[in-house]
């Protein structure tokens, strides 16, 4: 109810909701968000008037599907609130916010009511399966060339017809935060630190010490990890890198093909902006997949079971 009046509001003053980057979208597209949040809100009341019925578990999982697809871009700023920069669109973020938790909260509607026994105990901890980890592999080394990338430009380096001086003035001209600017100037680019997390957090959830606190933990060594620890950042990720990249692949691929004209930007050459999209837009898709695959496995290693 809360996401419709939102959506309401904003449609009959005339905000935007939706952004194409930086270009805001038509106002009308509020009207959506008014359905998508009255739909879930009549389905959540025939679900308490009589119960989780077939009919009603599908209209829960569309709205969760419509709302998961609306809340695009909540990593995004998240991102940049941690480094101290200001969002684009404080509406359009408090919308990605209001649709992630109205996916979480229509899923957990959806889905089994499964209450834990009194033997239910928590999962051993354990790896997860060779291919999983695998995929885990994958994951980290596609990361490796948008690494290498942003370190020559932080450490002012040239790279794609770009020296580090001119990216930090590009940084500079797009709002970028103090913070983001001196990690640039020690020669530490943000988005590497960030890598570093997502390739933590992946190999968190494909080996045991992501379920049980290593020794290296002080006050912490030998707990088990709660599961929306891990799990919350992972679903996070997964839902907002995996479509980007993909996407993104795909816009690379047509303007590789000369199908779409790729825009040159801050870049010398469009054959420039192209090679920087596609390390970029690789490293997403490939994260992104491998941090889907790592997140199932993560969720069902680390279910109650019986202990009969």
């Amino acid at each position: 109810m809360v996401y419709a009046g939102f959506g309401l509001a904003c449609a009959l003053s005339g905000t935007p909701l939706f952004y194409l980057g930086e270009a805001p979208g038509p106002s009308v597209l509020g009207w959506g968000v008014v359905m998508v949040g009255s739909l879930a809100a009549v389905a959540c009341g025939a679900v308490v008037r009589s119960g989780l019925r077939p009919v009603l578990r599908a209209l829960l999982w569309v709205a969760c599907g419509l709302a998961g697809l609306a809340a695009f871009g909540l990593l995004m700023d998240v991102i940049t609130l941690a480094f101290g920069q200001g969002v684009d669109s404080g509406v359009a973020a408090a919308h990605h916010a209001l649709a992630a938790a109205g996916a979480a909260l229509l899923a957990a509607t959806a889905g089994p009511v499964r209450r834990p026994s009194a033997g239910a105990v928590t999962a051993e901890p354990s790896a997860a399966s060779r291919p999983v980890q695998l995929a885990a592999g994958a994951g980290t080394v596609a990361f490796l060339p948008y690494t290498a990338m942003k370190l020559v430009w932080a450490s002012g380096g040239t790279f794609a017809g770009v020296a580090g001086e001119e990216m930090l003035a590009i940084f500079e001209h797009n709002g970028a935060s103090g913070i983001w600017l001196t990690l640039e100037s020690w020669g530490l680019d943000a988005t590497v630190l960030l890598a570093a997390l997502g390739v933590f957090l992946l190999w968190g959830l494909v080996r045991p010490w992501g379920q049980v606190f290593p020794r290296w933990t002080p006050w912490l060594r030998g707990r088990h990890v709660p599961r929306w620890l891990p799990l919350v950042p992972a679903f996070l990720g997964a839902a907002t890198l995996a479509p980007y990249g993909v996407f993104g692949v795909g816009y690379a691929t047509l303007a590789t093909a000369g199908v779409v004209t790729m825009r040159r930007g801050d870049f010398p050459s469009s054959n420039d902006a192209l090679l920087v999209v596609w390390i970029g837009m690789v490293a997403f898709a490939v994260y992104g997949i491998a941090l889907m695959v790592a997140t199932r496995s993560y969720w069902l290693r680390t279910r109650s079971v019986s202990a009969a």
